[in-house]
This record gives structure tokens, sequence and C-alpha cells, in this order.
């Protein structure tokens, strides 16, 4: 579980094609993992395979992953976003992040006003019942505010506004128009609508 409070921008160093898998290595700059652990990679759980004392950690990148989100695309000298697992002792900064994607979204704007930047996003329109305004969603792992939503086509817009603070320690800053971002909506959400539906529904 994650709180989409993003601690680090890691820098891809490897990425090795697996059949249709992919094993990356990361420059996290973390000396003290554990075989096994849960990190966030852009908002997807992976399973750390392998590490060393430099600080480079090594996750394997399954093909239901590869369809699902936008680890797929992945290069030497990508930069991604980071987030180790919460304890029982953290504070929740963000929301509940479970770190299993739902889907991609897709930056269509970005206007620079007052020292924030304001972005639109572009969601499938079947995820955006999971949305509110003023409601929580992860965005590349990243815990983010809905202002506002309207309808586009097929697809649901999402206008969010991303600070300072966030534009420097996330990679967010670093998307142009057309790119695609991995999405997490709120799991709350997902669970009461199926506490709603009928028991014999899967």
């Amino acid at each position: 579980m994650f709180t989409g409070i993003i601690e680090k921008v890691a820098t891809v160093r490897l990425a090795t094609p697996c059949g249709t898998s992919l094993e990356i290595e990361l420059d996290c700059g973390w000396s003290n993992l554990s075989l096994g652990e849960s990190v966030a990679v852009n908002g997807v759980c992976l399973t750390v395979i392998g590490f060393d004392m430099d600080g480079r950690a090594r996750f394997f990148i399954s093909p239901e992953t590869m369809a699902r989100s936008n680890l797929g695309g992945l290069k030497v000298g990508h930069s991604v976003n980071l987030e180790r697992a919460v304890t029982l002792g953290t504070r929740l900064s963000g929301h509940l992040v479970q770190g299993h994607i739902d889907g991609l979204a897709r930056l269509i704007e970005r206007v620079e006003t007052d020292e924030s930047w304001g972005h639109v996003f572009l969601l499938a329109k079947e995820l955006g019942r999971y949305c509110v305004d003023k409601g929580s969603i992860a965005l590349n792992g990243v815990s983010l505010t809905i202002n506002t939503m309207d309808l586009r086509n097929d697809s649901i817009a999402l206008h969010v506004t991303i600070i300072p603070h966030t534009w420097k320690h996330t990679n967010l800053c670093a998307l142009d128009i057309g790119d695609s971002l991995n999405v997490e909506v709120d799991v709350i959400a997902k669970y009461v609508e199926r506490l709603c539906q009928p028991f014999n529904t899967l």
C-alpha cells in the first residue's frame, strides 16, 4: 500500500527485454532495500528482484503490467517516480494507493499560472465514474486532487493543478503534450460500487 507522495525521481539505467516482459534497473539511491520489497514505480507496484549498496535496484515487469501501464515504454535515461510501501506509522499525506493500474490518461493541455501549472488529462469514460470534483486520483503514482471534470466526446477531461513542490519533485514536469500516464482511481469508490451491485454479479 502507498500514499501517492513521491519520495524520489529515479533514472532508468538498464531496460532489458525478456520475451514479452521487461527487466529494468533504476538508480534509486536506496541502499537498504530488501529482496521482495514492493516499490511503486510510476504508480505501479513492483517487486525488488535485486539491489546493491550503490542504490541501484532491479525490477521485473510482467506482460500484464506492460499491457496496462506505460512501463513497457521505459528506455535508458527515462525518469520514474518512486515511493516505498507505507508502514503502520506512516502519515497518510496523500490517499490510499494500491499500485494497481486501472488504465492510462493522456496529457492534452498545460498552462502555467502564478507559479503553478494547470493540466488537463483525458481519461477513459468508464473510469470517470470513480472520479469526483475535489476527489483524489493517482497519476504516475502521484496523489493529486481533481479540480473539475468535463465530458470530451467519449472521454473525461480531468483538470488538475500541479504545485511547485510537486513540479520539482516528480516526473510530471517532464511530460509532453500527448504523453500517457498511469492511472489508479480511488479504490474506495471501486469498493462502494461493488457493494452496491447484486451479490451474484461478477
